[in-house]
């Protein structure tokens, strides 16, 4: 029995268990695959405090490391089910299931998918939603980014590094992340954007060989062996729908304390109704679920 649990190992739940340990708590982290979170995806990060330059993976590690140092215990394991006990919560994985008295959910977003032909069966095979991971296969050759966002926009820079070009594919008329990004992107002669671009098809046998997309009504075929998607996150609170509210879109729902509809159960980080989805917020979150955890705790 542990005095929390926290669901989900990036930022928040990091964070969360960082604050819980340091208040004396037992604190259990489940993690389903590996630590980080979305923040793994992230090749270059200058836009968190006292780091010029910072790569989401080591900023995990560090995390992680601090983490431990506290004493928090980790289960790789997924989370589906979280039930309320006469003596506090049990959480279903697949691997069993784990008690405590509180539960911290954060269990982050997902990439979202276009739901466009070839695209399922080429996951892996050419098609791919992290640059970090897949980008240095296609050295040397031609890709495309699908998306105009941050994601989007990092993707193509990384990817210009070592691919020969890039061609965003936006289906907006603009780029919609920041200034600095959209200032490196359009100053980067490997990279061309192409606007109002709506792909519709993944084209490829066992791999990659091109792109559909429309623009204007014109039908046209890009041929590149990656293509890599990045148009934005689903959250992941929904499976636990039938203990706390959640919006329409999956985020469970919560006020600025991170407190759920469901006594003892919080949330934190980007699976939360939030205007802003930032490490740096995640990480704020994280605290906050944590110290109400420990208050709720304290007054039973």
């Amino acid at each position: 029995m542990f005095d929390i649990i926290v669901i989900g190992a990036g930022p928040a739940g990091l964070t969360a268990a960082i604050y819980g340990c340091r208040a004396g708590k037992s604190v259990l982290i489940m993690e389903k695959s590996g630590f980080g979170g979305q923040m793994t995806f992230s090749p270059k990060m200058e836009n968190y405090p006292a780091f010029t330059s910072v790569s989401g993976s080591e900023l995990a590690d560090r995390m992680v490391e601090q983490a431990m140092a506290q004493g928090a215990d980790v289960e790789f394991a997924e989370a589906s089910k979280i039930t309320k006990t006469d003596s506090g919560f049990m959480v279903e994985t697949d691997s069993g299931c784990f008690f405590g008295d509180s539960v911290i959910i954060a269990v982050g977003a997902k990439h979202r998918r276009l739901g466009v032909p070839g695209e399922d069966a080429l996951v892996g095979n050419g098609v791919s939603f992290c640059a970090v991971c897949d980008g240095a296969f296609y050295a040397g050759q031609e890709v495309c980014v699908v998306g105009g966002g941050n994601s989007a926009l990092q993707e193509a820079i990384q990817l210009a590094e070592n691919c020969s070009a890039v061609t965003v594919l936006q289906d907006l008329d603009r780029l919609t992340g920041e200034g600095k990004l959209i200032e490196s992107v359009l100053s980067n002669p490997k990279i061309k954007v192409i606007y109002g671009a709506k792909v519709t098809e993944f084209i490829g046998k066992g791999e990659l060989s091109g792109v559909k997309y429309t623009v204007n009504g014109e039908n046209i075929l890009l041929p590149v062996k990656g293509a890599f998607i990045a148009v934005g996150l689903i959250p992941e609170a929904g499976r636990f729908a039938d203990i706390i509210s959640t919006d329409e879109r999956g985020c469970a729902i919560a006020d600025e304390g991170c407190e759920t509809s469901c006594e003892g159960v919080f949330v934190a980080g980007d699976c939360r109704t939030k205007t802003v989805r930032q490490v740096s917020t995640a990480i704020g979150d994280g605290a906050c679920a944590a110290l109400a955890a420990c208050r709720y705790l304290d007054q039973r």
